[in-house]
């Protein structure tokens, strides 16, 4: 009796692998596809906005060669959030173990509490700290201690400062060149962090030393303006080479949601932002987006200058009566 014997077909593989490698394809297709008709994903899409945005809106104040970017209104987390002790330990045992100091940054108090701001009203800042030849063409004088055209301006007071943006104004605004209802002053600190940070959260707004002079890279000495990298925003030297008055008093954040914060109406100190030539990476991190630091108003410093700002017009806050 012959022996039966079966013949079994080839096993096939299941339809549900077959979707799977259609659908890897059809993906694949369709970003290459974005790649090669420029499709844009949302984040990029907004980048792109901004930069048409800022590009219809950019004012130049021509004989001074001086640029305004243009800041959308928006909404950003204002200082630096206190770390947890567990956080502290990881970052000095990172610093043990790498002999180098961490990235991790506590910050100082005045930087706390954070502020979920909102800022409703679109402003301008100068791309980069105001010159010494912008400056003395408005002035006709030079007060700086490090002499050169294109270096930042220092030995400036704050009041000083207002003075400057005073003839500015009056003079853009008869050249009619001013959009109605706005003036040339400083930016108030939340306006200066916003900008600042161009939409980052960490301790810098980017590489700091693509983006900064800074102790380790200065020479102790100012540089020209515009020479490093720009923020996501198109602003440059917002981190070090000299520090940079702001409108307001120093005083306290008040913490929670708040809606165009203003300083105090009154006080001993203007506040300073930004960092200097002379900031150290982590020991004295000055250059932080969300560092806080205090001036008298009527004092000159070399490590202190200025970027101006186009802002809604507003009220400028007095001199104390106080002796500074």
């Amino acid at each position: 009796m012959p022996l039966e014997t079966s013949v079994s077909s080839p096993e096939q593989p299941p339809r549900r692998c077959v979707r799977r490698w259609w659908l890897a394809l059809v993906l694949i297709g369709l970003a290459l596809a974005g790649w090669w008709f420029g499709i844009e994903l949302p984040e990029r899409r907004t980048a792109a906005e901004l930069k048409r945005q800022q590009a219809e809106n950019a004012i130049t104040i021509p004989d001074l060669n001086l640029d305004m970017v243009w800041i959308p209104p928006g909404e950003f987390f204002m200082g630096t959030p206190e770390q947890s002790s567990l956080a502290r330990w990881w970052h000095g045992l990172r610093e043990k173990i790498m002999h180098k100091p961490s990235l991790g940054d506590a910050g100082q108090p005045n930087e706390r509490p954070t502020m979920w701001v909102t800022l409703t009203r679109s402003f301008w800042l100068g791309r980069t700290e105001v010159s010494q030849a912008q400056w003395t063409a408005v002035m006709g004088s030079n007060p700086s201690k490090f002499k050169g055209d294109d270096l930042p301006v220092e030995m400036v007071s704050w009041a000083e400062t207002l003075e400057f943006c005073r003839k500015l104004t009056e003079r853009e605004r008869a050249a009619n060149r001013l959009p109605a209802g706005y003036a040339y002053s400083l930016p108030n600190e939340a306006q200066w962090e916003y900008a600042c940070r161009a939409g980052t959260t960490g301790d810098y707004a980017g590489d700091l030393d693509t983006m900064a002079w800074y102790k380790s890279n200065s020479g102790d000495t100012t540089h020209s303006v515009g020479t490093k990298q720009a923020n996501k925003w198109g602003l440059v030297d917002m981190h070090g080479n000299v520090l940079e008055w702001c409108l307001d008093w120093l005083g306290d954040y008040r913490g929670g949601e708040v809606i165009n914060p203003r300083g105090p109406i009154g006080g001993d100190y203007s506040a300073i932002r930004g960092g200097s030539f002379g900031s150290e990476y982590n020991g004295n991190t000055s250059a932080r987006s969300a560092y806080r630091s205090d001036h008298f108003r009527r004092n000159h410093d070399y490590g202190v200058g200025f970027r101006l700002a186009l802002t809604p017009a507003t009220v400028v806050p007095s001199p104390p009566a106080a002796k500074e």
